[in-house]
C-alpha cells in the first residue's frame, strides 16, 4: 500500500526541487488555512472575515510546530487532538504522540 501524499508534495513539483518540502517545513511557515463556508470565487481586494474562533484553540503556527516538531507538552498535544477543525489524521497523530 502506498503512503497518502501530503498536499505540500506539490511544492516539490511546482518548484522542480525534491527538497522543497523539507525546506518548507524548516521555514516554520505553514501557509494559511481556512474552512470554506460557502463556495464561490474570491478575488483581489475581496474582504475575508473570521466568522468564528474557538477560545480554547491553538494558532496555525502552534499546530504546525506540534505536527512538525519532536517535542511538545502533553497539554498542547491534548488540546490539538481535541480540535474538531483538524483532519482526523492530524488529530490521531497528536493522540498517538500522547501514548
Amino acid at each position: 500500500m502506498t503512503q497518502p501524499r501530503q498536499p505540500c508534495f506539490k511544492l516539490g513539483i511546482r518548484f522542480g526541487r525534491e527538497d522543497m518540502l523539507k525546506r518548507f517545513v524548516a521555514s516554520g511557515r505553514s501557509g494559511f488555512y481556512v474552512s470554506i463556508v460557502t463556495a464561490g470565487d474570491v478575488g483581489r481586494g475581496d474582504a475575508v472575515r473570521v466568522l468564528h474562533r474557538a477560545s480554547d484553540s491553538l494558532s496555525i503556527s502552534d499546530i504546525f510546530a506540534l505536527k512538525m516538531g519532536t517535542s511538545a507538552s502533553a497539554d498542547a498535544l491534548r488540546r490539538a487532538a481535541s480540535i474538531d477543525g483538524l483532519t482526523p489524521s492530524w488529530r490521531e497523530h497528536f493522540r498517538s504522540r500522547l501514548e
